[in-house]
């Protein structure tokens, strides 16, 4: 494989979503139906976003979501699948984890179905212990939004 034009970029304003889509839909199943407004959504909210491409291709993509100093996640690593086994899967992730916003996190976690081999390589470990999920359901919309009100307490 040439990897002469291969570049790493961190700019979320650089991602095409809808080759970002695309790669979601060729290269990773549990994102594979995910609509382009969400994926906005998500890399709005996501820092760093690193994306991989060979020129104008979306090859690869990683994003992370942290408080920069006790944890952080890292979500949605994927390469495409003529890219695997280049070595560029562990070089997205070292990137995402020597970003500023990552490089002091105590404890950075991701979730992964059939890669924990991978992952194990570059320096993370299993752990059971930690793992808890909340499947929040959105509240039917017919309900009236509530108004939050605040009270400030006495000073004492």
């Amino acid at each position: 494989m040439d990897c002469t034009y291969i570049q790493f970029c961190d700019r979320k304003s650089q991602i095409d979503l809808n080759q970002l889509q695309a790669l979601f839909k060729l290269g990773a199943f549990w994102a594979e139906d995910r609509s382009i407004e969400d994926l906005s959504i998500a890399i709005a909210n996501s820092e760093p976003v690193v994306s991989v491409w060979d020129q104008q291709r979306l090859i690869g993509f990683a994003r992370a979501t942290s408080d920069g100093i006790y944890r952080a996640n890292i979500w949605d690593v994927v390469i495409h699948p003529d890219y695997r086994g280049a070595g560029l899967g562990r070089k997205l992730v070292e990137t995402v984890l020597s970003h500023p916003r990552m490089n002091r996190v105590e404890r950075v976690y991701l979730m992964t179905t059939h890669q924990q081999s991978f992952y194990e390589r570059i320096g993370f470990e299993c752990n059971c212990s930690t793992t808890m999920v909340l499947y929040n359901q959105p509240l039917p919309s017919s309900l009236p939004a509530q108004e939050m009100h605040f009270q400030e307490l006495p000073r004492g």
